[in-house]
Parts: C-alpha cells; sequence; structure tokens
C-alpha cells in the first residue's frame, strides 16, 4: 500500500443554547502547508454534527465520525461515506475508539447515555444495555458518552466518562458497568473544587468529565480531564487525586487529555479558563504528568482549547484546536506552529480532530 496522504480532520456542530437557529456542521479535511479546507460530507446527514473521529490504527484511509445519525464510514479518507449497520436511527454520537489491542473491536458512546460495540471493523453494532447514567448530576441537557477509554493491559476494562455525570467503568468488555464517581464526589468538598453552573450541587464540576485515558505505563490508573482540573485514578477508579496541574499552568480548566502512540510516558492536556472563554493551551508532560510544560508557542487561541491528537504515523506531527475553529499544528514536534483556521460561518463549536 502507498503512503496515505497526510490530512488534517476537523469537525464540529452548533450550540443550541446559543439559540442560533442558522444551520451550522460539517466536517472538514486538509493537508498540511499552504492550501484549504474542503468539505468533505458527500453521503453524510445534511447539517452533519460531526462530534467524534476515529481513524483505522491499520489502515488510515478508514475513517468513522460520529454523527446525529449514529456513525458513518469512509474507506476513501473522508471522500464519501456510508451508513454501517447500525441498529437504530437519530443517535447521537459524541464518542468513538478503536479498541487498542483487538482491531476489530470498536466503540460508539452517545447522548443520552449509550454504548454500541462492534466486533466485525464497524460493519455491524451491538447497543450495550447496561451502560446507563448513574444520575449523580441533573442538568439542563442530555448527559452523554462524551469520551472513552480502553485501557490496554487489561483489555476488558472500559472507562467512559460522561458529561455532566462522572465516570462508570466496565470490566467486562462493556456487558456490566459500576459507577466509580463516588470518589469524586467525596473531592468536591474540598472548597477549591466546589463549582456549580447547570445544577444545584457543589460536586458538578468534578463531575463534569471531558475526556479520559489511560497509558499503558500505567495500567489501571485512568486520567480524568473535567471542569476542575487533571485528576488520576487508583486501582481502576477506587479512588482518585488531584494531578495539581496548576503548578505549572495558570489554566486549568481541562477540556482533552491524550497519551502519545509512540511514548506511553507523553501526555497532552488541552487547558483553558472555562468552557467558553477567549484563551486555551496546549500543555505536555515527559513523565505520566508528574510535570507539564506549555507545549504551544507563537500562537494565540481566541477560544477555549478543545481538542489534541498526535499522528499515529510521525511523533513530530501534533495538532490541537480551539472551540472557535483554530486548528494549530506543528510538524517538528513543537518547534514551529501553524494556525489552519476552519472556514467561519459553519461551526459553531469544533468538538472533533484527527490526522494521519
Amino acid at each position: 500500500m502507498n503512503a496515505p496522504t497526510k490530512y488534517i480532520f476537523a469537525g464540529g456542530d452548533h450550540d443550541a443554547r446559543l439559540n442560533d437557529t442558522r444551520d451550522y456542521g460539517g466536517l472538514f479535511r486538509r493537508t498540511p502547508g499552504d492550501g484549504g479546507w474542503e468539505t468533505i460530507t458527500r453521503g453524510l446527514p445534511k447539517n452533519v454534527a460531526a462530534r467524534a473521529i476515529a481513524i483505522n490504527p491499520n489502515d488510515p484511509r478508514v475513517i468513522y465520525v460520529g454523527t446525529q445519525d449514529g456513525p458513518y464510514r469512509s474507506i476513501d479518507s473522508g471522500a464519501s461515506w456510508e451508513r454501517p449497520n447500525f441498529p437504530d436511527r437519530d443517535v447521537d454520537i459524541y464518542a468513538m475508539t478503536y479498541h487498542p489491542t483487538r482491531p476489530n473491536v470498536l466503540y460508539a458512546g452517545a447522548a443520552p447515555v449509550a454504548l454500541y460495540r462492534s466486533e466485525d471493523g464497524g460493519d455491524s453494532w451491538k447497543k450495550m444495555p447496561a451502560a446507563r447514567a448513574p444520575k449523580n448530576c441533573d442538568m439542563d441537557f442530555p448527559v452523554r458518552v462524551i469520551r472513552m477509554a480502553i485501557d490496554p493491559s487489561r483489555p476488558d476494562d472500559i472507562y467512559l466518562a460522561l458529561e455532566v455525570d462522572g465516570v462508570i467503568r466496565s470490566t467486562d468488555g462493556g456487558e456490566t458497568f459500576t459507577d466509580v464517581s463516588g470518589p469524586l464526589i467525596e473531592l468536591a468538598k474540598e472548597p477549591h473544587l466546589k463549582s456549580k453552573i447547570g445544577s444545584s450541587m457543589d460536586s458538578e464540576g468534578m463531575l463534569d468529565s471531558h475526556c479520559i485515558a489511560v497509558s499503558p505505563a500505567s495500567p489501571g490508573q485512568p486520567i480524568l480531564a473535567v471542569r476542575m482540573g487533571l485528576f488520576r485514578a487508583q486501582d481502576r477508579g477506587a479512588s482518585w487525586h488531584d494531578m495539581k496541574v496548576g503548578r505549572f499552568s495558570p489554566l486549568t480548566y481541562a477540556r482533552d487529555v491524550c497519551v502519545s502512540p509512540h511514548n506511553p510516558r507523553t501526555l497532552y492536556a488541552c487547558l483553558s479558563t472555562a468552557a467558553r472563554s477567549n484563551d486555551g493551551t496546549l500543555y505536555r508532560s515527559d513523565d505520566l504528568g508528574e510535570t507539564w510544560r506549555r507545549f504551544d508557542h507563537g500562537i494565540k487561541a481566541e477560544g477555549t482549547m478543545t481538542c489534541v491528537t498526535v499522528s499515529r504515523a510521525d511523533p513530530k506531527r501534533i495538532y490541537c484546536v480551539s472551540r472557535v475553529g483554530q486548528v494549530f499544528g506543528t510538524e517538528d514536534e513543537g518547534a514551529t506552529w501553524r494556525e489552519y483556521r476552519v472556514p467561519p460561518g459553519v461551526l459553531q463549536r469544533v468538538r472533533a480532530l484527527a490526522c494521519v
């Protein structure tokens, strides 16, 4: 197989809470360097809400995108899309991931909380009935599976980050789930970890999950990004502790965290001031989160930093994106950066980012 074209993918939707009646949504791709973004929505739903992107680790031409009508698949790097044999219609997919050790297994997480599993590379899907919201917090929007993580050292351990409801864990591939949010609620008793915006609960901020990741170098210790910062679990979620990223960054609102596919000790985190802000940063740790340093430089985010992704093919290629559609990329592992702004007027909120 010839080497795949280097692509950057960005997708998003509208923010219903802004009461804007215009049509927003879309999925875009481009190559690094000069040139521009192209719309890649042939076969996708109209005004597609592209909220998740999953690239096949063995064949980067095969891509899944989570939409408001379930997952869609491309086998030609996004040039065209088809809907696989998915059991339900009109399902909002917010998270998708390939299993780290079983390449034919995929998971898709939805809002309201639901989990679907495919064991044949995405040709067919099964809804996992045990995945339900534990109802730790009442908000004015449906709880969603915003991200998920699978522990490579325990391939049946799956963690679902719920926005806004904490974390649930499965130890049998998604057949059953346990709520592991209790320690997060307990941490919210500390004054500096109390936060409530859309509920009457001081623990809301600790339950406002945004992303979860597990490094092969730290089995059984998922890292959770929430409104109040970054938190690491012990004993597969039996306890959680504050990683105190505020020692290194003046911005601590955590929206994304990822493990480098090239070095399991290297982490990246998107840090900002709030869900809607005019600032955002990208931080890197080379010691599993013990220390952090700002990784982006010479650029200015105009909104909350929402996503970060690392190319599987090249560790020097790292991209991040602000909520307002500024994609920032480095091809030399942070030595230089370039901005690739998504076309204006089509996305109110960028939710998904990927690169090959």
